[in-house]
């Protein structure tokens, strides 16, 4: 069997991959458009695809022989998931592995906002630090306060429960209630009104759907106090970017650190000139070890899948139901 990798991936996957089947990498270190994925598919019997692909109806349609699709990510919102499951086709992702990870990047964000991190490093490089000054690059404390949580499955879970060591009070916002929020950190559920009210550091955990495009807007941002700090590792366009602009501009708020953006990798010239922003490159997942692990993964799932078994992390298992003889 052949399977067609849209962009490298660290080589423990591929090594696993190429030990079973012929494998095709997308040689060129950028992101393919989808006629380049179409191209690529031809006579493959799987895809291992990222989240920047636009794996949609046509992509999953123009390949006969395609049998499985393994996705190099937690998110799966760039899969056609209807049209692939109608066709029969298992989807699997790469959850739980990397939610430490992204946990941690949310914190990383949160403090090099909170203290102005990036702005001192770049002042203090600038040649501009001439001693200690008692109103230099004031920032704002961390421990004590009111930490908000918007979506707690596992990396909105885990990254409240580091809060711990700084003593803070946690709200959080999700369909469930999280039991065990409420038990180790005597978490409280709210409304994201009160969230975005009450909280001093607001941090986004959910995934893109039709009820979370755009869950912060403009009316949101103005709830939030002006000393808030607003931290995205989730998707971009759950916030309006447009809104966030002038949000941070008017300093309606205090900051925000962001690792995804609505249009990415677009990135409004606006986001580049705020000084009290903090950008990353969607590194979330972004460290050697979870990388690594990610691969394996989704080489597992491609392996089990090709083989006729379901993936461990299949997204549409109905595919099995339907064709109980897969």
């Amino acid at each position: 069997m052949k399977i067609f990798v849209t962009r490298k991936i660290p080589e423990p996957g591929l090594d696993a991959l190429k030990k079973e089947f012929s494998v095709e990498v997308n040689p060129f270190d950028r992101i393919l458009t989808k006629e380049e994925i179409i191209k690529g598919l031809k006579g493959k019997d799987g895809l291992l695809c990222l989240l920047t692909d636009p794996i949609d109806n046509d992509v999953i349609n123009a390949e006969p022989h395609l049998k499985m699709i393994a996705s190099y990510a937690v998110g799966y919102d760039n899969i056609d998931i209807a049209a692939a499951t109608k066709r029969g086709i298992p989807v699997s992702n790469t959850p739980g592995v990397l939610t430490e990870t992204t946990a941690e990047l949310a914190w990383a964000l949160l403090f090099s906002v909170t203290r102005r991190i990036v702005e001192g490093d770049t002042f203090t490089r600038e040649g501009n630090f001439k001693g200690w000054a008692p109103m230099l690059m004031l920032g704002q404390d961390v421990s004590h306060k009111t930490l908000g949580v918007i979506g707690t499955g596992r990396i909105g879970t885990t990254f409240a429960l580091k809060s711990k060591g700084f003593h803070m009070h946690v709200l959080y916002t999700d369909e469930q209630t999280n039991e065990q929020l409420e038990r180790e950190l005597g978490a409280k559920k709210v409304t994201l009104t009160t969230l975005l009210k009450e909280s001093d550091f607001i941090s986004i955990h959910v995934p893109l759907t039709k009820q979370t495009h755009h869950l912060i807007d403009e009316k949101e941002l103005h709830q939030m106090k002006k000393t808030a700090v607003l931290i995205n590792t989730a998707r971009g366009p759950i916030i309006n970017e447009k809104a966030l602009v002038r949000a941070l501009t008017e300093q309606w708020i205090f900051g925000a650190g962001l690792d995804v953006y609505e249009k990415e990798p677009e990135i409004s010239e606006e986001l580049h000139r705020l000084k009290n922003v903090v950008l990353q490159p969607h590194t979330g997942s972004g460290t050697i070890e979870t990388r690594t692990k990610m691969a394996l993964m989704a080489a597992e799932n491609m392996m089990i899948g090709l083989k006729g078994g379901i993936p461990p992390n299949c997204v549409n298992t109905e595919v099995f139901q339907k064709n109980p003889t897969t």
